[in-house]
């Protein structure tokens, strides 16, 4: 009898969805990114958690000059509405960077340099 109790919560428990990580901000926090982001639907594969001033930023690979040529800032829904893996990193520390080269890849953390 204790052995079919076991085998039920072993399936029911395998069957649950992990509930995704949610951002501690509100869906209206302001964020940065970039026109790359935004207006070419480029991928997500470079997050910052400021710790100065606890600031998110989201870019893609693309090589800038002048950051400040394509930043543009967001609610922080519009990040989450365009690629919801973002969200495996709602927890990103302050004062670290999470990376990746594509969405298929797992993220790579690691504390900002200064």
């Amino acid at each position: 009898m204790s052995f079919k109790i076991l085998s039920f919560f072993a399936i029911f428990f395998s069957c649950q969805k992990t509930v995704p990580k949610q951002f501690k901000e509100s869906d209206n926090t302001a964020v940065f990114t970039t026109k790359y982001v935004v207006y070419e639907n480029k991928e997500i594969t470079t997050v910052y958690h400021f710790k100065e001033d606890g600031t998110w930023q989201f870019s893609s690979n693309d090589k800038v000059e002048n950051f400040e040529d394509v930043v543009m800032i967001v609610a922080i829904k519009q990040i989450v509405k365009r690629d919801k893996t973002i969200l495996e990193i709602a927890d990103l520390p302050l004062g670290f960077v999470a990376h990746r080269n594509s969405k298929k890849e797992k993220w790579t953390i690691q504390k900002i340099k200064n």
